[in-house]
């Protein structure tokens, strides 16, 4: 059940809103492109990265053996966590307005998906799940990788920005989500060194 916001929730959205309402705008409307506008609606959808998912899968399970099977199984654990922690904890209890149902940020804002989820904005679900990943993907293969690792935040990245440009989430709850992510991947990471060890071939 959601429940009304305590009155310093509504005080410190207050505060924040101008800078966010200032940032979405310019990210929706002054640095887009008919390139952006094509592309980036595409890149919040599972299976735009069906690939990436299916390639990490081959790449471990065939390099890693047993170890890389029990990787499998903590990104799934982290997938489930983040999106736990972000949609059915926070969401519901710090409630925040989507911009694209705002009564003054909607009508400013240009749209590129068919919905606008009623759910709370805060923190946007998509980046924590996505930067959790990103950061127990970096901490775990990166071993093996080596610097090709860092890559996995621009793929969080590049999510996370979608989210704020077609209008679904402001740019604070991108950044909260994606520290949250951050702080989930790195402690499931700690946890899967610890529990099955460092990566190393088979």
């Amino acid at each position: 059940m959601i429940v009304d916001p305590p009155a310093f929730l509504l005080t410190f959205w207050q505060l924040i809103q101008p800078f966010d309402a200032w940032l979405i705008t310019h990210i929706n409307q002054d640095w887009s492109t008919s390139f952006l506008d094509t592309v980036l609606p595409f890149m919040r959808e599972t299976l735009t990265w069906m690939p990436l998912y299916l390639f990490l899968l081959l790449f471990v399970t065939r390099n890693f053996g047993i170890k890389g099977w029990w990787w499998v199984m903590g990104v799934i654990l982290c997938a489930a966590l983040s999106d736990l922690i972000s949609s059915q904890l926070i969401k519901p209890n710090i409630i925040r307005t989507r911009p694209c149902r705002d009564e003054i940020m909607g009508p400013q804002l240009r749209f590129f998906i068919n919905y606008c989820p009623r759910s709370s904005s805060f923190t946007s679900s998509h980046a924590t799940n996505h930067f959790a990943q990103a950061m127990f993907f970096f901490a775990t293969l990166r071993p093996a990788i080596g610097k090709w690792a860092g890559l996995f935040f621009v793929w969080a990245f590049i999510i996370a920005y979608t989210q704020v440009y077609v209008g679904v989430h402001y740019p604070f709850d991108v950044f909260c989500g994606a520290l949250l992510g951050c702080g989930i991947g790195f402690l499931l990471s700690k946890l899967f060194h610890k529990r099955i060890g460092m990566l190393t071939v088979s």
